[in-house]
């Protein structure tokens, strides 16, 4: 299916260029859902475990961590993976959580081999606002399946990622995989 342009008038000068508009990530500019304080109460991450599995994009929920789909994915898969205490740092984890936190983490590079077959991962944590962690106050550990070639001119120069899949689908996709896989 070719998609269809519209010409609309207006002032500025032609530059043959074709605009994708992402009205979708304002909020995401705007700041929505950002962390407000440290605190539970103001804290995306502890919100988003009260809601159901569709809703909060939660692929899994083991006893003591659970795994989520990011909603500003980098990559098509881009999951993160969080104890349910609110708690800052690594060091923070109890031991019995640091074991769940590094299975889950595990699992989540099998399931995303077995349903999308990345080349390779990019896992990590930033831990404060200074190493880059958008929400500091709690614990997230990033797991983006990466794949050769997925790094092009768009986010670079267009400011903008090109994901090919709907988050819900892509979601249904890593949870039906996460039940499939050991």
């Amino acid at each position: 299916m070719t998609p269809e342009y519209s010409e609309q008038d207006g002032v500025g000068v032609h530059d043959a260029l074709q605009r994708l508009w992402t009205p979708h990530r304002l909020s995401y500019v705007q700041g929505a859902g950002k962390a407000e304080g440290d605190e539970p109460a103001g804290c995306p991450f502890c919100r988003v475990v009260a809601l159901s599995d569709e809703d909060g994009l939660i692929i899994a929920r083991g006893a003591e961590v659970f795994a989520v789909l990011n909603l500003y994915p980098y990559n098509p898969g881009h999951l993160m993976v969080l104890p349910y205490r609110h708690v800052p740092d690594y060091t923070d984890l109890t031991a019995s959580e640091t074991a769940e936190f590094a299975a889950f983490t595990q699992k989540a590079m099998r399931v995303a081999r077995h349903v999308a077959a990345p080349h390779g991962f990019n896992v990590g944590m930033n831990q404060g606002v200074v190493a880059g962690a958008g929400i500091a106050a709690h614990l997230h550990q990033h797991v983006v399946p990466r794949w050769g070639g997925d790094a092009n001119f768009m986010p670079v120069i267009g400011h903008t990622k090109v994901l090919p899949q709907l988050l819900g689908e892509t979601r249904q996709l890593l949870a039906d995989g996460w039940k499939a896989v050991d």
